[in-house]
This record gives structure tokens, sequence and C-alpha cells, in this order.
């Protein structure tokens, strides 16, 4: 059985399954977020020449990121939007939208978070900016392993430095 998740104000609606109960895996009680990572988005959307209403359900693995977008009106007023980034342009579906910018930031590291997409930033021009932490342009985030494995190193281990190979000898 799938049950899904509607956000108030967006046509967006979020599926996920149910596990077994064996399956199930135990978490903090104050975790609020869905116990299953989110597999598809429903895309609801209205055909231009016939006016049909349709639904698509895209599956999560399909989308690009999680975009975030600023926009000044004429009025002067500053609107942020959020948006699920799919190769297709059309199937690009906005989840967020909000007056100001005052919950836009959580709420786009959230989406990326929980739909485990990396996050872009939306240009005036349209294109999208990946976005990453530096500080005076060192990164921030996951650190580097120090010690490769002996295969990715491409060396024989230490132990067997100390041997010399052994010769074939032909009849």
């Amino acid at each position: 059985m799938v049950h899904g998740v509607a956000m108030e104000g967006t046509a967006a609606v979020l599926a996920f399954g149910r596990p077994a109960l064996a399956e199930r895996r135990f978490m903090a009680a104050n975790d609020n977020g869905p116990k299953d990572p989110v597999k598809t988005v429903t895309v609801r959307k209205q055909l231009e020449q016939s006016g049909v209403a349709i639904k698509i359900k895209v599956p999560v693995t399909e989308f690009i990121g999680v975009a975030v977008a600023t926009s000044i009106s004429e009025d002067g007023l500053l609107t942020s939007a959020i948006e699920l980034v799919h190769s297709d342009a059309e199937l690009n579906y906005k989840v967020f939208e909000e007056e100001g910018n005052h919950n836009v930031v959580a709420e786009w590291q959230n989406w990326g978070k929980k739909l485990r997409l990396p996050l872009f930033i939306k240009a005036g021009d349209g294109a999208y900016l990946p976005y990453s932490q530096q500080v005076d342009g060192v990164m921030l985030g996951n650190a580097s392993s120090r010690r490769k494995l002996a295969a990715e190193a491409s060396r024989r281990p230490r132990f067997l430095n100390r041997r010399k190979p052994g010769q074939f000898e032909t009849n």
C-alpha cells in the first residue's frame, strides 16, 4: 500500500511505501520526517491544447536536484521559490513559494536532505549553479579519507614489498 503526503498550498504529492515490520528502522523519537525514503513525486499539469488535467508520477531518482530562486516584482516585493529540477524542463516543479526569504533556506535544505538530491541556485538567466559551502576558498563538508586502499593506491602491500616476486622457469 502506498501513502502520500501533500504539502498545503502546492500540488506536489510525495508518495512513499510502508515497509514490513521486520524491515522498519528505529529512529529518534523527535525525527519528524518520513520513515522511508520518498520514491515518487506526483506532478499535476493541465495540457495547453486540450485543457485535460493529468498526473505524472516521476521517480525522485529522475530529478537532478533542488533549486532555490528569488525574484523581485515591479512593486518591489521579494519572492523566493523552491523547485525540483528535472532534465526535462517541462517536469520542473515548484514545491515551495513565499514572499520574502524567511524560511526558504531551511525549506530548500530540508527538501534536498529528505529527497537526497543536490542543491542548486537558479540564476537570473535561468541557469542552475551548484551550491557549495566555502570559507576563504576552502571547501566545507565531507572530508576525504586520508588512507587509500591497496587497490586504489596501485601498489603492492607493505609486507609484500620485502619479498621478491617468484620466477617462473620454463623447461
